[in-house]
């Protein structure tokens, strides 16, 4: 029986731009084989989406509590639009690094 895939839309707040947080995003997304993006946004926050196994998401949420060296994350907070999000991502891709907005 496979698992139900689930989407999460989040935005990361505390010390998570200048810390290589969206590459690293990136690299812990593709490892686990999820789908969705990752950005800076100008508020100083990161927005990601991840699509994927419930357990694999929640694992990769718990990663991002943690996040890579020289990062400090405060919050994670929801966003419900996950679904129509990960529509933004490049075509062609499964994870992406988009532009700040």
């Amino acid at each position: 029986m496979s698992e139900d895939r689930i989407v999460r839309h989040v935005i990361l707040r505390g010390r998570v731009q200048a810390v290589g947080f969206r590459y690293w995003t990136e690299e812990e997304a593709l490892v686990r084989g999820l789908e969705g993006f990752v950005r800076n946004r100008r508020d100083g926050t990161v927005e990601a989406v991840f699509s994927g196994p419930a357990t694999v998401v929640d694992d990769m949420l718990e990663a991002c509590r943690r996040g890579p060296p020289g990062s400090s994350v405060q919050s994670i907070e929801p966003i419900d639009d996950g679904a129509r999000a990960l529509a933004e991502r490049r075509p062609g891709e499964r994870f992406s690094v988009l532009p700040t907005v």
